[in-house]
């Protein structure tokens, strides 16, 4: 059922020194919202996945640095830069692969840096700032990012995308299915096959939801559906996020991308990324030198807490794959559509950004 003039969906909320996130593990069924008073509380909200997707892990992060330093009792400044590094340092070992979140910690730290002679209440103030910069600098790109993106899809009547890269992953209103609301605003016969995601089943809770949310026209399907659709030419594009993009154009994106990616090249269907610059890493060269975070065999076992194997099953549990730039038909960013070679349109669309290289 459509809706009219739905409001935006914002998971992350920053109120009086006190970060709030939309609990995801809990939708699409519950609204909850966790309260994070404590730096101890934003790691395991991120380990935990209370808050998922690359963005929006990286902007969880700067505030739990702005929570550390709200709460910080120390009276010197060599006992607070201290304190605030072990912030930090907690902060960066929450989750390997996303690098949306050493870029932010990374930059919460320059900023530490840059206020190490200041007053203690302005060194404060300011990396509360920091943080709200980077909430909302992330939710201007989102906009970017949808404008670029519908560009791709515009003459699409079914598109297919996995995981989830909407306002729940991000602080705007996303990367991938920012293209997708963009160009369903021009285009209201616009459909999407919406992937499940095992075994965390992002789609079916979050990106359903979402869609949903937002009035367009889709249809859920199981994970082992797609290359069926494809075959049947139910699908004109493909648009997926991204958790690290590397020089090569090599991308790490929620496991079972890199099968959606070959799928979509044996049916010459077009396979795209899209990804705010943040998720760059052009320090390294190839998808090979990326670390694959393996998680909780019981998300295989008990999805959702419910038992569809034995507890004494041995699991594979990798979070992510890797999709070889190869099969990438083009990465859309907040500066513009990067194509092929990627060694030069990445580095382009880095200096562009002035992020500088890194």
């Amino acid at each position: 059922m459509k809706k009219s003039n739905p409001q935006k969906l914002r998971p992350i909320r920053w109120k009086k020194g006190i970060l709030y996130l939309l609990e995801q593990r809990k939708l699409p069924f519950k609204e909850i919202w966790v309260k994070c008073e404590t730096v101890e509380k934003v790691a395991r909200a991120i380990e935990e996945m209370t808050v998922r997707g690359a963005p929006a892990i990286g902007i969880t992060a700067a505030y739990g640095v702005a929570v550390g330093a709200l709460r910080s009792k120390v009276k010197t400044q060599l006992a607070f830069k201290l304190e605030m590094g072990k912030y930090i340092e907690r902060l960066r070992k929450t989750r390997p692969t996303a690098v949306n979140l050493f870029w932010a910690l990374n930059r919460m730290e320059k900023k530490l840096e840059q206020l190490k002679d200041v007053f203690l209440p302005d060194q404060k103030y300011w990396l509360d700032r920091e943080a709200l910069a980077i909430h909302q600098e992330d939710e201007e790109l989102c906009d970017r990012l949808g404008e670029f993106g519908a560009k791709l899809l515009s003459r699409c009547k079914n598109v297919l995308t996995h995981c989830n890269t909407g306002a729940l992953a991000t602080g705007g209103d996303g990367t991938a299915l920012a293209a997708i609301t963009h160009a369903a605003r021009k285009n209201k016969k616009l459909h999407v096959w919406v992937d499940e995601t095992r075994p965390y089943l992002q789609g079916a809770r979050l990106t359903a939801y979402e869609v949903d949310h937002a009035g367009i026209n889709f249809h859920l399907i199981t994970d082992n559906m797609s290359a069926s659709l494809m075959k049947q030419n139910k699908v004109d594009a493909i648009i997926v996020g991204a958790d690290r993009i590397v020089a090569n154009g090599d991308t790490a994106n929620k496991i079972g991308t890199y099968a959606l990616a070959v799928l979509a090249k044996a049916h010459g269907i077009p396979f795209y990324v899209s990804a705010p610059t943040t998720t760059l890493d052009l320090t390294m060269k190839t998808g090979r030198e990326i670390t694959i975070e393996q998680r909780n065999p019981r998300e295989v076992t008990h999805p959702n807490g419910i038992a569809i194997a034995k507890d004494n099953y041995p699991v594979y549990n990798p979070a992510f794959d890797v999709t070889p730039g190869t099969l990438i038909r083009a990465i859309v960013l907040e500066t513009g559509i990067c194509r092929p070679p990627y060694q030069k349109s990445l580095r382009g669309a880095l200096l562009k950004s002035g992020r500088g290289l890194k």
